[in-house]
């Protein structure tokens, strides 16, 4: 489906907020300092350029980004349910100019779920939150045709997918629109474990939710990747018995103990801070 939100009028945005599960708090994008970086921190540096520079006694140096405020409550294995509980709470309390909110996914996948009652639950957590922010973002999920732990997985998330966009039409939301970014249906947009992105993923998904924002961007998120060698037969079979020894295993093996990666994770960066404080 195309993605028709990035005809939306460009505003400055001044206080971000991004809530929601692993691909939000940016798995797969280490920092220097073994922080995960990813799109949100990168779209924040994005709307931080967006302001004018001031200058004056709190911010002599003139930078802007002094003046940008950001909060990442995003944590790796939430559910639904835990971020309406946890995250959606402190957003309304914080109360910035625009929130992102991606969550469902990690229902989506597991067995037995229905897209239509998370999305039911999805609705009721939007309607709270476009009562006390300025602009809620949603996201629609990936298609995972190319994704093998989560290709038998396609159509309920593209049910999930289509509720999604409804949603956002009755709450007049931006979509950030991932199932219609064909960037990412490249095995380089992905990290070695195949269920989150790689660095290069997350600049993507970033620039193409600053575009859903109406701001011009320094590349086309969409653009084709350089080309590759061909790998053979025996190569991919040894990086599938890899990766199947080194993610799939001990992500089955989590599942069947009812833990989470996210377990005695906390928000990586609970407050609304100035991006200056964005640690790299």
């Amino acid at each position: 489906m195309a993605d028709d939100s990035r005809n939306r009028q460009h505003s400055i945005i001044g206080s971000y907020a991004a809530i929601g599960d692993s691909f939000t708090e940016g798995v797969g994008d280490p920092g220097p300092d073994g922080t995960f970086v990813g799109w949100a921190d990168r779209l924040a540096v994005l709307l931080a350029d967006q302001l004018p520079a001031t200058g004056g006694a709190t911010d002599p140096a003139g930078d802007p980004h002094g003046h940008f405020r950001y909060a990442n409550l995003a944590v790796r294995g939430r559910l639904l349910d835990q971020i309406v509980e946890e995250q959606v709470p402190r957003a309304k309390e914080l109360a910035p100019e625009l929130v992102s909110f991606c969550a469902g996914g990690n229902d989506i996948i597991r067995p037995g779920t229905d897209p239509d009652d998370v999305a039911e639950r999805f609705e009721r957590a939007v309607a709270d939150l476009t009562r006390s922010v300025g602009t809620v973002m949603v996201t629609t999920g990936f298609d995972t045709r190319g994704v093998p732990v989560l290709r038998h997985l396609r159509g309920k998330i593209a049910t999930y997918t289509a509720h999604v966009r409804a949603i956002a039409d009755r709450y007049d939301c931006p979509v950030l629109d991932l199932w219609s970014l064909r960037s990412v249906q490249d095995r380089r947009a992905w990290d070695d474990d195949r269920l989150h992105l790689s660095p290069e993923g997350h600049t993507r998904v970033a620039l193409r939710a600053a575009q859903v924002l109406g701001i011009e961007v320094p590349a086309d998120p969409d653009q084709a990747w350089p080309p590759q060698a061909q790998r053979g037969t025996l190569e991919v079979r040894r990086d599938d018995i890899h990766w199947a020894r080194e993610y799939l295993v001990p992500w089955i093996g989590r599942r069947l103990r009812g833990e989470s990666s996210g377990d005695h994770v906390e928000a990586k960066r609970p407050d609304l801070l100035p991006l200056r404080a964005l640690s790299r």
